[in-house]
């Protein structure tokens, strides 16, 4: 393992003043009004202005898999792995445009509420909240810990249960106490955080190799020692020839362009267009302005990515060749303790060893803020969905305070879980880890697609397709992850012998294999649709794309008034309570004030907020072109890195 290096005071002092500041900003906004009712925990009372909505979709993507897994892969096969980033601009631009005034039109709080609004019936919300939240946990969870595990090891040599712990608590902590609205403004704050550290070592990682020329032609050669002395027996050492292009072959491409751009679009629709984490922040927007500005500001942000993680992690391959770009399984276990690869150690050993004193604290802040960015969002989201998908279909009844209970507790057994995890993450090590997290998407993810799509685009969609086309595509996905988890690929420099895996295995990139599941997803769902009865018309009203513009709410059949606050209080508080029981209801957001009841016009009026799609033109037109300004930087981007 590499030698770990203490830190200086100053680093200790940036780490701490970190930690408190974060706490503050988090207890602050428990004490913002909203708290109380599930509009506002869940969506932050419908009041966010449109920075800390982009802000805050950035900040929840950036996790610590882009400091290790997005850095790594880079410096593995270089430039390729921008096109997840630069994709997802378009994607975003979507979001606000196509998907989101659908979500408001329908007043749904959680993509599996839509689902029940759009089709009836149970299954579908059920189905989607059970599966999300075992993904968040396997997937999301396991990428932010592994991730933030060996960035605190090369750093700090701490024990991983005790980071873990400690960084799970303090994000439990405020996620529990603030609702939406605490993770919003602590990611707000975290994302500048995060992009000044960040800055700051790509602008002395810049200064190190010598410039933009120098580090094209150092990359050429960044090998071990051994490899460049004999490449022959270490050829999987030498850096790809196309390091320099993002397009890349369909048959021989890391990363084939084929897959980029067919196979990654139902990825990313999936992350980006259905995914609670990132549709639950646009849909705490005051308004549809708010929303798709803070879209246009998180696509915006995505191009900075390739200057502040692919170019640095290419750039520790130059600096320390011996250890990132190790070739043989024996030479990296010694590096790393990894006999699959060390490039996933570029990103920490370009802090450790080239960040002056006390710098080197405010980068681990900066990888604080995006490990717990992620978890929080990750919390948050599905706390939500267990809440108001899971748990009211068995408790109908429940009044806001019990929801807000639930949607806490939820967390801490969130929390516990992960906690849990920890040793399956550790017996786990992936020799790339965005190659692995894309992977398990692509097996994943098509289906969820290929639904939404279809849910928002075609009417003639029935309740009996969608779900069975869905029980079709992720049986057919499973099918592949298991065969891959089973059958994993020879290591390179190893002598496990050729290649003999099945060639839907071997020959089959797993961007490809996401085009193949999405069409057996579409094929299904549209011939078991039109063999199935239809919605009728008057329950596909503000549902749909075509009708989300309809004065008149839809029939709903087993609906329940998510808009609607409790007229009585379920709970018996007494007139005098004690400090203990003060806390408690601090902590669970309950407010035993006497409220008003609602008039019928009142209840009407939250409504229309919660779902109207008015915008001012003037304000309209001018998101719209920077969207457009935006999208038209990227594509520039992408044909000039072909």
């Amino acid at each position: 393992m590499v030698k770990v290096e203490s830190l200086a005071t100053g680093d200790y002092v940036a780490l701490v003043a970190y930690f408190l500041v974060v706490l503050a900003v988090g207890l602050w906004s428990t004490f913002r009004p909203n708290r109380d009712t599930a509009a506002g925990y869940f969506l932050a009372g419908k009041t966010m202005h449109w920075f800390p909505v982009g802000a805050s979709i950035f900040a929840s993507n950036v996790g610590a898999p882009m400091f290790i897994g997005l850095a790594g892969q880079a410096a593995a096969s270089g430039f390729a792995v921008a096109i997840y980033e630069w994709h997802a601009i378009y994607l975003l631009i979507a979001l606000g445009w196509v998907f989101v005034p659908v979500y408001v039109a329908s007043g749904a709080f959680t993509m599996p509420e839509y689902l029940k609004k759009r089709y009836g019936g149970r299954r579908l919300r059920i189905y989607l909240s059970v599966l999300a939240l075992v993904l968040y946990i396997l997937t999301k969870i396991t990428g932010e810990i592994f991730s933030g595990a060996i960035f605190m090891q090369q750093l700090l040599g701490w024990n991983m249960y005790l980071c873990a712990i400690i960084i799970l608590a303090v994000t439990a902590v405020y996620t529990v106490a603030g609702g939406l609205a605490a993770v919003i403004y602590t990611d707000t704050l975290q994302t500048i955080i995060l992009l000044i550290g960040a800055f700051i070592l790509m602008a002395l990682s810049f200064v190190e190799v010598g410039g933009w020329s120098e580090m094209m032609e150092k990359y050429k050669r960044a090998a071990a020692n051994y490899t460049l002395a004999d490449p022959t027996n270490y050829s999987c050492g030498i850096p790809r020839d196309d390091f320099m292009h993002i397009w890349r072959d369909p048959a021989t491409g890391d990363i084939p362009w084929t897959g980029a751009v067919f196979g990654l679009t139902t990825l990313g629709i999936w992350v980006w267009c259905t995914d609670q984490i990132m549709v639950q922040r646009c849909l705490s927007a005051r308004n549809m302005i708010h929303a798709k500005a803070g879209c246009v500001l998180a696509a915006a942000l995505k191009i900075l990515p390739f200057f502040l993680w692919i170019i640095p992690g290419m750039i520790s391959r130059i600096l320390f060749p011996d250890d990132v770009a190790c070739a043989s399984p024996e030479k990296c276990e010694e590096v790393c303790g990894n006999r699959a690869g060390c490039s996933n150690i570029a990103y920490p050993l370009l802090v450790l060893r080239k960040m002056p004193s006390g710098l080197r604290g405010v980068m681990l802040a900066a990888l604080m803020a995006a490990l717990m960015s992620s978890l929080t969002s990750i919390f948050n989201s599905a706390s939500t969905m267990f809440t108001m998908d899971i748990w009211r279909r068995f408790r109908a009844k429940a009044s806001q305070h019990e929801l807000m209970i639930v949607g806490r507790v939820c967390v801490l057994v969130e929390v516990g879980i992960s906690i849990l995890w920890l040793p399956v993450i550790q017996a786990y090590q992936s020799g790339q880890l965005w190659s692995y997290l894309q992977a398990v998407s692509s097996y994943t993810a098509p289906p969820w697609c290929v639904l939404f799509l279809l849910s928002l685009f075609w009417k003639r969609t029935t309740e009996q397709g969608a779900f069975w086309g869905l029980m079709i595509s992720l049986v057919t996905g499973m099918v592949r992850m298991v065969m891959d988890f089973m059958m994993p690929a020879p290591l390179c420099g190893s002598e496990e012998g050729p290649d003999d895996r099945p060639a839907v295995l071997k020959d089959v990139h797993f961007l490809h294999f996401a085009v193949i599941l999405t069409a057996v997803s579409a094929f299904s769902t549209v011939i078991i649709s039109l063999l199935t009865k239809p919605r009728p018309p008057e329950k596909l009203r503000r549902v749909t794309w075509w009708t989300r513009h309809d004065l008149q709410d839809p029939e709903e059949t087993e609906s329940e008034d998510d808009f609607a606050e409790d007229e009585v209080d379920q709970l018996s508080v007494p007139k005098r309570r004690t400090v203990a029981r003060r806390v408690y209801y601090w902590l669970c957001g309950i407010d035993d004030t006497p409220r008003p009841r609602h008039t019928q016009e009142e209840k009407e009026a939250i409504k229309r907020k919660m779902t109207s799609l008015e915008e001012n033109p003037y304000a309209a037109r001018l998101t719209a072109a920077v969207a457009i300004g935006t999208a038209a930087v990227t594509t520039f981007m992408l044909g000039f890195f072909n």
